[in-house]
């Protein structure tokens, strides 16, 4: 579909547009502007509605020219020769984008790769760019598809090199041209400063989106045109969490590839962090989101498991745990992989001068008394082949497991766990927990009565207590979380952290038989 409404071109751009633009736009090696670099840059300068200056210039990479780039740019290896890399250029550049606003076809791409350019060269850039995207598709919306390609189609424009620096800066100019004949100077100005309030939005994204999130504790979860869910988050200010992912992407290709695609953005309110981070840690483990990999389910853990050998030495051995089966709180450590569990083994290693050939960490035989490699390093002190005693090496082991046993529960039975808005007291959760095990969340007291519990008479405070009282028989058959466990961890011995977030905690017994009689 062309438009063919209008019947005269703009000679210049509408006074609704930025004073001084710069309309740029990068060929690069690949997508990831954290790894990949720029081969071609191509801009124009704009300056009270009037194109004042072209500048390109071809940019050796320094790194190999991919095919495929070959093929889409019709940029070749031999074009680059002689080019200067981009830190000879970078002076001038600046010189161009230093006052004006910068205005790219998907903003994003391009100015994350000029941002990475400059980081290289330890210069910090920074401004806020005007996507064309954006623009195109908040005065065009009839239109569902916004690319430069489907621009020039729907203007009839003329190019003669699509995918060179120059010409993709030109189509640009002629887009804005003709929507300065198509519009008016307050229109294109209100449209500008929309984007420009929130520049660093992905290009799927609406400004209104952001505007209705809130400045409170809870979860967001990502979701791109489709409805499908990318991505589970948690904060204690959403908003602010969320904006972050925006203006950090560019350092990460990953977080700029989701970053793409998001297009709608949802959130479920908690009265403080402790809520959130266990909605979030039970959000993924149920929703399964596109690009969350820490909190995602596993079907295994993984333990250091501790035994003395003939010597008198101990020794240490990484074991998978089944999460159907009660945790043994005998051995030491709790890991979601053995590479988690290894890495932390060999930094205990290396702060505690501990034997690798003793932690398994080493490939050798174990049964001869030779020195181990970090032993000729004087990394070990000779546990490996005995020039260090059993107890002075154990002692020190033992220290650096100090902290890695798993908390016994601090409670005779379950409890509930209340949580209080501090700004709205009126918003509150209640959480029942019983053997680091999360229950249920409840919306009154009462449904404690069909679990067969209720509350003793007082809150607790994060007391140890006695523990001969506690029963064999937990209140239901949840298999152990580990990350649950190190949320309830985090907040039930650390008082400060506790009053900060409101939390109460309600020892929880069960209805003697003959008091239940009397309640039905």
């Amino acid at each position: 579909m062309q438009l063919s409404w209008f019947d005269n071109d703009a000679t210049q751009l509408s006074e609704g547009f930025p004073e001084k633009m710069v309309l740029l736009d990068c060929e690069t090696t690949g997508g990831n502007a954290t790894r990949n670099r720029i081969i071609e840059i191509g801009l124009l300068v704009i300056e009270e509605g009037k194109l004042i200056k072209r500048w390109q210039s071809f940019i050796d990479p320094q790194t190999a020219l991919p095919p495929f780039i070959q093929k889409i740019t019709g940029i070749n290896p031999g074009m680059l020769i002689g080019a200067p890399i981009f830190s000879d250029i970078a002076e001038e550049l600046l010189q161009y984008l230093d006052g004006r606003t910068l205005v790219a076809h998907n903003a994003r791409f391009d100015y994350g790769f000029i941002k990475n350019e400059f980081a290289r060269m330890d210069v910090k850039f920074s401004t806020k760019p005007l996507c064309s995207v954006k623009f195109s598709r908040a005065l065009f919306p009839q239109f569902n598809r916004h690319g430069l390609s489907h621009i020039i189609k729907r203007f009839d424009l003329t190019i003669e090199n699509r995918h060179r620096a120059m010409d993709d800066a030109e189509m640009i100019y002629q887009f804005f041209l003709k929507s300065s004949a198509l519009f008016s100077s307050e229109e294109i100005a209100a449209t500008c400063k929309q984007q420009l309030k929130r520049s660093s939005l992905p290009m799927n994204l609406p400004s209104s989106e952001i505007d209705k999130l809130p400045p409170s504790a809870g979860v967001y979860y990502f979701y791109d045109l489709k409805g499908v869910l990318l991505y589970v988050g948690k904060s204690v200010h959403i908003r602010n969490r969320v904006m972050s992912h925006f203006t950090q992407d560019h350092k990460n290709a990953k977080d700029l590839q989701m970053s793409a695609k998001i297009a709608h953005v949802d959130f479920h309110k908690t009265p403080s962090d402790f809520g959130a981070q266990i909605l979030e840690s039970n959000q993924i483990k149920a929703l399964n989101p596109l690009h969350n990999r820490r909190l995602r389910r596993v079907k295994k853990m993984h333990q250091f498991h501790s035994y003395e050998d003939s010597l008198g030495y101990k020794r240490l051995t990484v074991e998978a745990v089944d999460i159907d089966s009660e945790i043994d709180e005998t051995n030491v450590g709790l890991f979601r992989s053995p590479r988690q569990a290894i890495k932390k083994l060999e930094s205990l290693a290396d702060q505690f001068s501990l034997c690798h050939k003793l932690l398994g960490l080493e490939a050798a035989p174990t049964s001869n008394n030779k020195p181990c490699f970090r032993a000729q390093l004087n990394k070990c002190l000779g546990a490996c082949h005995g020039d260090e005693a059993p107890e002075l090496y154990n002692q020190r082991i033992n220290r650096a497991l100090e902290g890695y046993q798993l908390q016994v529960w601090p409670y005779i039975g379950p409890i509930l766990i209340e949580e209080r808005n501090s700004e709205d007291p009126e918003q509150s959760a209640l959480h029942l927990i019983d053997n680091w095990r999360y229950m249920a969340q409840l919306n009154s007291p009462d449904e404690l009565f069909d679990l067969g519990l209720q509350t003793t008479n007082t809150p607790s405070s994060t007391e140890v207590l006695d523990q001969s009282a506690r029963t064999d028989d937990s209140l239901a058959t949840i298999n152990f979380d580990l990350d649950i466990y190190f949320i309830l961890v985090r907040f039930l011995f650390d008082d400060k952290r506790m009053k900060m977030n409101n939390i109460r905690i309600w020892p929880l017994m069960e209805i003697a038989p003959d008091h239940f009689e009397d309640l039905i």
